[in-house]
């Protein structure tokens, strides 16, 4: 183990390179770990370390990091190579919110992965009990589920399948310690707990901008303001991206019922590509 308080694996992989799984990567390495970043090509593989090293960048900018740069970017490595997960401790998977895909993915990293390590999924809201009916050892898999942006959140949601070990669980929260945040350990169930809430109440600010209540802004501000949410449901949701947040309510509307069904606006702004911020536009413009 290493780590400032030797409580995370030496070598960590991560499978994808995108917002979230830089972001992972990036929590990891701050913290000690040599991690290693599968894409699915060579070119992703190229922007993943380009992302990563200007986050790193940022919080040695901020203070939140001392020390060598070139000695923290020098244990990141990435690469197309699932081969190269057969040395770490742990691999989280960070692809899309798809279950085929996240299922495939999980069976494939499994298999080169040693007998001892352990495997997550940082899926926000899909079964983690039904990813693991593919696998080998479900009994060294279970959901961490990380909060966007992954560097400045202090929670990790720990989601235990029904075949997840209980040695499993105690590793991940030492885990969860070793990178300076709160662990909330949940049972797997439709949305888990921090999804099935802020999706509930993204759902209904929606409406209310669709029946014309407030401005996007306005019911933003009364949460903010008035129940002491640091961002809003529905800039929370033009981060988080639309279609992802679609995703979910789709998901949730499939298993719990209508309550989730999503309004008929972020249909509409999904099928016009207003994704959110990374789109440039959702619920807000933006810029960057």
């Amino acid at each position: 183990m290493t780590g400032t308080d030797s409580m995370i694996p030496n070598n960590v992989g991560v499978l994808g390179g995108g917002r979230m799984g830089a972001g992972i990567a990036h929590a990891f390495l701050i913290k000690g770990a040599a991690v290693t970043v599968v894409e699915r090509d060579a070119d992703a593989a190229r922007a993943a370390s380009e992302r990563l090293a200007a986050s790193v960048d940022a919080s040695f900018q901020r203070g939140a990091v001392t020390g060598d740069r070139q000695e923290v970017l020098g244990r990141l490595s990435t690469t197309t190579d699932h081969g190269s997960f057969a040395s770490c401790g742990l691999v989280v998977e960070a692809v899309p919110e798809d279950a085929g895909l996240k299922t495939s993915a999980l069976v494939e990293v499994e298999r080169h992965l040693s007998s001892g390590a352990f495997l997550a999924t940082n899926t926000s809201s899909l079964s983690v009990s039904g990813l693991a009916k593919s696998l080998v050892r479900p009994e060294s898999f279970l959901g961490l589920h990380f909060f966007n942006p992954v560097p400045a959140s202090t929670l990790i949601e720990v989601v235990v399948g029904d075949k997840t070990a209980a040695g499993t669980v105690d590793a991940a929260r030492a885990w969860v310690a070793g990178l300076d945040k709160t662990a909330v350990v949940v049972k797997d169930a439709p949305g888990f707990a921090s999804s099935r809430l802020g999706v509930a109440i993204a759902l209904e600010a929606m409406r209310m901008v669709e029946e014309g209540v407030a401005s996007a802004e306005d019911i933003d501000n009364a949460m903010v303001l008035g129940y002491k949410h640091p961002v809003g449901p529905l800039r929370t949701t033009d981060i988080v991206g639309l279609d992802v947040r679609l995703g979910i309510a789709e998901y949730l509307e499939s298993t719990l019922g209508p309550r989730f069904a999503p309004p008929k606006i972020l249909r509409e702004k999904v099928a016009a590509g207003a994704l959110g911020r990374k789109a440039g536009k959702g619920f807000y413009e933006w810029t960057n």
